[in-house]
């Protein structure tokens, strides 16, 4: 069995963010030399997601209003009591989803016909690393 490491760096320029990282996944994974395995995509930051989607700007768009209804920033959260400032961004992370395990076939990642890898940053403007580990044979 072959395991890889990798970390992909952001900073994002604006507070919330959404990073399609397909590309550098499937650079890791053509690095590793896995030909059968998995691919595990965790942001190592809690107001931070990656999900598989559609990479269309309208859903974009549609995921930042709905995730905004849901955990509106400036809201006096309870969380904002201990001296933090961003609840939101964490329950963001929550809605959105902590991680994704692909699959890889043939040396590729096994996606399907519009399945796009994304990195959502929901508290930016600072640097964050997101884990890509690959095991396999």
């Amino acid at each position: 069995m072959k395991s890889h490491t990798e970390y992909l760096w952001f900073n994002t320029a604006k507070r919330v963010d959404f990073v399609n990282i397909t590309h550098q996944v499937e650079e890791a994974v053509e690095k590793s030399g896995v030909k059968d395995g998995l691919v595990l995509v965790n942001p190592m930051h809690i107001t931070a997601a990656v999900y598989v989607n559609d990479a269309e700007s309208g859903l974009i768009d549609d995921f930042k209003e709905l995730l905004e209804k849901l955990a509106p920033a400036g809201k006096n959260y309870h969380h904002h009591h201990t001296g933090e400032d961003n609840a939101d961004a964490h329950l963001k992370r929550t809605l959105q989803g902590h991680q994704v395990t692909m699959a890889i076939t043939n040396g590729k990642l096994d996606l399907g016909p519009w399945e796009q890898i994304y990195y959502a940053e929901f508290d930016g403007m600072r640097k964050k690393r997101v884990l890509v580990k690959i095991i396999g044979e």
